[in-house]
């Protein structure tokens, strides 16, 4: 099945591959938020550590599936040869920085918002907060097909495809994480469920718009490739880890953690 799946990317455009790519993860998202429809509440131990899980994996991500290649693409050694991957996790952790101070959203226990103040309702306040997830996780898979596109050897459609797989699995609990919140407030089923999926939209946006940049403008993949990196794990630091805090569920987060991260650097490293 695994070899499969590859086989059907590799006869793809890449960036044709980074869209069907992102929209797979997305479709994790929708899948996980379709639990709604068979469950009202969801308990929080259960939400803290599949949050730590989705933490877990997207640390693994950012060294196994981008700094690691993009390192390994920069040319010259030493200092010089780190400086991209440097840069472009600065990058990257100030650009979701930036939106994160700008863009309005608010946590799942619905009692901490950020960003600038507007009288949206808290439900658009909460998918806007797990787009702001989505949006690095979209972007490291476009880069990646877009890198294969560019015909660089260092970046692979197996690669790719492993990374979008290990998004996929942390999406499913994210889609989770938005629509139980949402109905436990009073929503509507249906309205839950259309919430929760469409916090994983903007993952095929960024896709493909890293996968074209990275197409055009070849010599920034290693700066791209880190900056996915850095703006992922800024969003594990500022917003996913600190949420699993919230409940005194550390220990099973950090449980979830752990795992998260061994599921993703199992499947990089044995099928990437």
């Amino acid at each position: 099945m695994y070899q499969e799946i590859i086989n059907f990317f590799q006869g793809l455009d890449p960036i044709l591959g980074a869209l069907i790519a992102t929209l797979s993860t997305w479709a994790l998202t929708a899948l996980g938020a379709s639990f709604v429809f068979f469950f009202k509440t969801m308990n929080r131990v259960v939400l803290d550590g599949m949050l730590g899980f989705t933490g877990g994996v997207m640390v693994a991500a950012s060294f196994w599936s981008l700094l690691a290649p993009g390192i390994e693409m920069s040319e010259g050694e030493g200092f010089i040869k780190v400086i991209p991957a440097a840069v472009g996790f600065a990058l990257g952790a100030l650009f979701i920085f930036g939106l994160d101070k700008v863009l309005p959203h608010i946590h799942i226990n619905f009692k901490e918002s950020e960003g600038i103040k507007t009288p949206w309702h808290k439900t658009t306040l909460l998918v806007l907060a797990i787009t702001l997830h989505n949006i690095p996780e979209g972007l490291a898979i476009g880069v990646l097909f877009g890198g294969v596109a560019s015909g660089i050897p260092e970046a692979s459609i197996t690669g790719a495809v492993v990374l979008a797989i290990g998004i996929g699995i942390q999406n499913f609990p994210e889609g989770i994480a938005v629509s139980m919140p949402l109905r436990r407030q009073g929503m509507t089923r249906w309205k839950s469920f259309m919430y929760g999926q469409s916090s994983a939209i903007v993952e095929p946006i960024a896709g493909v718009i890293g996968a074209v940049a990275v197409t055009f403008f070849t010599p920034i993949l290693p700066y791209a490739l880190a900056f996915a990196a850095g703006a992922m794990i800024f969003v594990v630091v500022e917003e996913v880890i600190p949420e699993t805090q919230q409940d005194n569920n550390t220990d099973i987060a950090t449980l979830g953690f752990i795992g998260g991260f061994i599921v993703m650097m199992t499947l990089d490293v044995a099928l990437g």
